[in-house]
């Protein structure tokens, strides 16, 4: 069987199971026969253990049996499926593309976002972060005459706003964040490093709302206030991990949220983008700071309006 085929299975295979939490063989089996996949034909026990064999391999994602609950099968880390993880992204893009793939009748009449991306350049880093060796980045920042070239360890990338990110970090030991639509070039160098053995990813970034992470600021407690809509739009996608709902007042159409986040540029350009919709409770500092910015905004406009009466 062709490998886009394969794939199909087993996503269909670990997206049947996360959704029925715990399912017999049989059940599965069921369902599987109901799918153009099948052509009719029972799922045998042996290409299911083969499935589950590769999806452990592929995605990380281990399929358990309970044999004391009549021989179920469940995700056993299901953790992972909830989370800003690999597995997670890996399973939902491909989801999305078969779906996609399978609809191009309906090409007209679905619309993407567009990630750019030199996939060149994606392809050098994740290279050099299997090798680990370090990289050569020549990298130009927004409104710089030339662009610097950096030495540094490639850490990780992350996927933010429609942009990916390399996080390097130098041999001082300090870190910084480099976007792949600003890059030059990247190169590979002979010089090997070794990896923090404490290193992680999602623990070096929990505390941050996005790709900011040298500004200085720290972790305090931010309450906002969601009214109208967006109340449930934060329901539906939380601005942070730590976001948990505080009370909701349905008379007066709003529901206080409760983060514990470091408040960098990127989060408050995020809370300004919401308008009236979003309003900061706590800290009173960062209250006082987006009504400045609301205000100075608002100036903007005001001054454009007065030049245009005066001519």
């Amino acid at each position: 069987m062709k490998t886009p085929a394969l794939f199909k299975e087993y996503i269909w295979l670990v997206n049947t199971i996360h959704s029925a939490k715990r399912i017999s063989l049989a059940e599965i089996n069921e369902r599987w026969q109901r799918t153009e996949m099948s052509e009719g034909m029972p799922l045998s026990r042996t290409t299911f253990n083969r499935h589950k064999d590769a999806i452990e391999d592929i995605f990380g994602i281990y399929i358990d049996c309970d044999r004391r609950d009549g021989y179920c099968y469940y995700i056993g880390n299901e953790e992972v499926l909830h989370e800003d993880s690999v597995q997670n992204w890996m399973l939902s893009t491909l989801t999305v593309n078969n779906l996609i793939s399978e609809s191009m009748s309906l090409q007209r009449r679905i619309v993407l976002e567009n990630i750019p991306s030199n996939g060149e350049l994606l392809e050098r880093v994740i290279r050099a972060m299997k090798e680990s060796v370090k990289v050569m980045v020549r990298y130009r920042r927004y409104q710089a005459t030339e662009a610097r070239t950096f030495n540094l360890s490639p850490y990780c990338i992350k996927l933010f706003r429609q942009r990916w990110y390399l996080l390097g970090r130098f041999d001082d030991g300090g870190f910084a964040m480099f976007s792949f639509d600003r890059m030059e070039d990247i190169t590979a160098t002979d010089e090997t490093f070794k990896m923090d053995p404490d290193f992680d990813a999602t623990e070096f970034f929990g505390e941050c709302y996005g790709v900011v992470i040298g500004d200085g600021s720290q972790p305090v407690r931010v309450v906002l206030r969601a009214f109208g809509r967006e109340r449930y739009y934060l329901r539906d996608l939380p601005l942070h991990h730590t976001q948990k709902e505080l009370q909701c007042n349905e008379q007066q159409d709003f529901a206080d949220f409760e983060l514990i986040l470091r408040p960098t540029t990127d989060f408050k350009g995020q809370l300004l983008s919401r308008g009236a919709w979003l309003k900061v409770l706590e800290p009173q500092w960062l209250a006082d700071e987006i009504r400045q910015w609301h205000e100075d905004a608002a100036g903007m406009y005001q001054t454009r309006i007065i030049k245009e009466k005066v001519i």
